[in-house]
């Protein structure tokens, strides 16, 4: 099969993620049931539906598949060079909680590297999309795609940080003092990355762990819109870790280059001292 062109496997993955969006909230409206799967974790009956939606939506492109309930479930095909990402809901914890900050997060990999990326959050039908064309945002409320615009990371000051509300990490006050913070945008989900990505923070530093699915379509979401994502020692975040059971080590993910290498060093201090 001949290999799609980048808009047209993003215009696929937005399509897949809307559709999986309607799928989780049907479960959203309904009693939440949830367990706890073998790392503590919890999963609930929209996690599974949701992937599977999603895998026949991309099965036709032929590229494998890298998903988080495959996974659990000790699925994991030879990937390559090329493959998609998925996480069918990204932050369970806020989808139980009911606050509306958990999305559904696809994204496609090649060489290592994040080229392509769409985070859509079911409760409000908002989709960020980023690719070698941009980074958009637009409105999926009615099944379309609609009211799509561009966005782009802000280098305003003071800087904003973008924490977690279920992972926090008592190293983040130091690194906000260091860096002289200004204030705290606190979101749950890939949508801290949506949120650097359009300009509403400028910081997201993060010291707890995080697997390749939670992070790749923000990933590329970000990048595409002038932001970047290192790991500690400075280097792009890169993807394709089997051996370390797809875990991503800290990160720091930011409105341009030069800041996410900074706070990264100030991180690699704060952590060592």
């Amino acid at each position: 099969m001949q290999a799609k062109t980048d808009a047209e496997l993003t215009d696929l993955a937005l399509d897949a993620a809307i559709a999986a969006a309607r799928v989780i909230m049907d479960v959203y409206a309904r009693p939440i049931a949830a367990v706890a799967k073998a790392d503590g974790s919890p999963v609930t009956e929209a996690d599974a539906a949701a992937e599977a939606v999603i895998l026949d939506y991309l099965l036709p492109t032929g590229i494998p598949v890298l998903g988080e309930e495959s996974v659990a479930a000790g699925i994991i095909p030879v990937l390559g060079d090329r493959y998609f990402v998925v996480d069918p809901l990204d932050g369970t914890k806020e989808f139980i909680k009911r606050n509306g900050e958990f999305t559904v997060n696809i994204a496609l990999v090649e060489h290592g590297l994040p080229v392509m990326g769409v985070v859509l959050a079911p409760v409000t039908g908002e989709a960020f999309t980023g690719d070698s064309n941009g980074a958009f945002v637009c409105d999926t409320r009615s099944g379309v795609a609609t009211e799509k615009r561009a966005i782009a990371v802000s280098s305003a000051l003071p800087m904003r940080i973008v924490a977690s509300r279920s992972h926090g990490h008592s190293a983040l006050v130091e690194l906000c003092e260091t860096l002289d913070v200004g204030a705290d945008v606190s979101v749950g989900s890939s949508l801290k990355f949506c949120l650097l990505a359009r300009g509403d923070a400028e910081l997201y530093p993060r010291f707890t762990p995080t697997s390749e699915w939670d992070t790749a379509a923000g990933q590329a979401v970000l990048e595409a819109a002038g932001g970047a994502v290192v790991t500690l020692d400075g280097v792009r975040m890169h993807y394709g870790k089997g051996d370390l059971a797809f875990l991503n080590p800290y990160f720091v993910a930011a409105a341009s280059l030069s800041l996410a290498q900074r706070a990264a060093a100030e991180m690699s201090r704060i952590l060592a001292s």
